[in-house]
């Protein structure tokens, strides 16, 4: 796929983003903005969610689902969590609410969870549940991945609600590529769902022999990204390449996505070809793609006004690269990319708070939670 627009690779930061100052100014394309460091000392934070009484969820990939209160971490995690595999990429992932968080209170997590009894191995879960103080209550799971099996990779994990109410979980094919073609288990998948984990009638497998029915699309790599399109209402995702071809997708029902039958990456190493090529009939193109990969995680459609000129701007962090990736686009095409903060650390989650800023977290042993702030123009 052909790059389109122009790249702004390096924007003066004073001091450097990634000395950690309190805040930092930075100078874009379109706005100016400073980069405010609200809390550090995190362990590898994974996701945010902000709660309609001011309080932020965030989530640590050891297993810890932590509250933050007035802009002070409380010491103590939220207990109630079930038992997870804190191992290798897994660990607790995403936090989301329910679209009706303020009539129902439910608050739904994904996270690596290990085999039931002697089985082995682990694989990716969903719950639901209520925050009551500092304690998770009606705890259930509504979805675990099948079959768990012992790899510390490619766990997916990101959570999305689309307006129609039904829940999107991505999962990773676990390092065995050639199961994201086999829909009998749900490796290298988008997963739907109902909000109690039941599976919608009209899923595109549902009563085919041999189908696991909760699948959606599939023929992804690893999606850490989930987003709804602010206009279409669609969940787009994106997905680590292998050494190249990271992509942007639109899921849709029963489409195969390719991997790794096709593919704009190549084999780590040797740098030699995967598959059969980047295009092959019956099988989707990335809506854009990264090559050389950036490693995204986490992704955020701008809506607000606290920064006008990025209104319908989606943005992208990056892990390998460090950096945030910021996409203008025209429908479902995307025509340019700014790339800021480069260097500042691995960013891991991408949200936009009830307060139109732009809030981001770092995937380190110290992590920190970030705010852009636009500044005076």
């Amino acid at each position: 796929m052909k790059r389109i627009g122009l790249l702004i690779l390096v924007w003066a930061l004073t001091p450097p983003a990634h000395a950690a100052p309190d805040a930092v100014s930075v100078r874009s394309e379109l706005h100016g903005f400073r980069v405010v460091t609200l809390l550090a000392g995190l362990s590898h934070p994974w996701s945010i969610a902000f709660l309609p009484d001011g309080r932020w969820l965030i989530s640590e990939r050891a297993g810890r689902l932590r509250v933050v209160e007035r802009d002070r971490l409380l010491p103590e995690p939220v207990a109630g969590l079930p038992p997870i595999s804190a191992h290798g990429q897994g660990g607790l992932f995403d936090v989301v609410l329910h679209p009706d968080y303020a009539r129902n209170g439910w608050i739904y997590l994904s996270y690596a969870a290990p085999a039931e009894g002697d089985a082995g191995g682990e694989g990716t879960e969903v719950l639901r549940a209520r925050l009551v103080g500092n304690r998770l209550r009606d705890v259930r799971r509504i979805f675990q991945m099948r079959p768990k099996i012992s790899s510390p990779v490619h766990f997916g994990g990101r959570l999305a609600f689309d307006r129609a109410g039904f829940l999107y979980i991505t999962l990773g094919e676990r390092g065995r590529k050639e199961a994201a073609q086999d829909i009998s288990n749900h490796f290298g998948t988008v997963v739907r769902l109902h909000d109690d984990g039941r599976v919608p009638a009209d899923n595109p497998f549902v009563g085919r022999a041999g189908a696991r029915p909760e699948i959606y699309s599939y023929g992804h790599r690893n999606i850490q990204g989930a987003a709804v399109h602010p206009t279409s209402g669609q969940v787009w995702t994106h997905e680590h390449g292998p050494q190249g071809g990271d992509e942007i997708n639109r899921p849709r029902a029963g489409v195969n996505f390719g991997w790794p039958v096709i593919t704009h990456g190549v084999n780590y190493g040797t740098a030699t070809a995967i598959g059969e090529g980047t295009h092959k009939a019956g099988m989707s193109q990335p809506l854009y793609q990264w090559t050389p990969s950036i490693a995204p995680s986490g992704m955020a459609f701008y809506t607000a006004d606290a920064f006008p000129r990025w209104r319908g701007n989606l943005f992208v962090g990056a892990l390998k690269y460090k950096l945030l990736a910021r996409l203008t686009l025209d429908g479902d095409r995307v025509v340019g990319e700014e790339r800021l903060l480069q260097g500042i650390d691995r960013i891991r989650d991408v949200r936009v708070g009830p307060d139109g800023l732009i809030y981001l977290l770092t995937d380190e042993d110290d992590g920190r939670l970030l705010r852009l702030e636009p500044l005076a123009e």
